[in-house]
């Protein structure tokens, strides 16, 4: 199979063409056609030699099915990444939660060292942005 056509498909594909096209420019087309294919064939088998050089030996370890795009399918990724375990969490962010958890946290304090209360609320800019 080539990209899903099957022979009898690329027969009638081939018989059709030939009707249309006709007897006397059938020979031309064909001929151009076999042109383009070799050179596609060429360009591809240049690029792959460009790339094992330019990958040096790496280039035989690479897999190269994981990198196909048709394997990425939304729906699995997503699931996959919600059925992932919860991230451990680091030591600095431990740190950090038990920082922000503890009794000690910041308190907003008037200038003369007093907490802010309803009768001596924190200044407020009406300009700021």
């Amino acid at each position: 199979m080539f990209f899903g056509l099957t022979i009898e498909k690329l027969l009638l594909i081939g018989l059709v063409a030939g009707l249309l096209i006709g007897p006397e420019r059938l020979p031309r087309y064909v001929e151009t056609l076999t042109r383009f294919a070799r050179r596609a064939r060429d360009y591809v088998t240049t690029a792959k030699t460009r790339m094992k050089e330019e990958m040096g030996p790496d280039f035989d370890d690479v897999d190269w099915r994981t990198l196909d795009p048709r394997q990425y399918d939304p729906r699995r990724i997503i699931r996959e990444a919600l059925l992932d375990d919860a991230p451990v969490p680091t030591v600095r962010a431990a740190g950090v939660a038990a920082a922000v958890t503890s009794t000690s946290a910041f308190k907003p304090q008037s200038p003369s060292g007093a907490p802010f209360t309803a009768e001596d609320p924190p200044p407020f800019d009406n300009e700021a942005t």
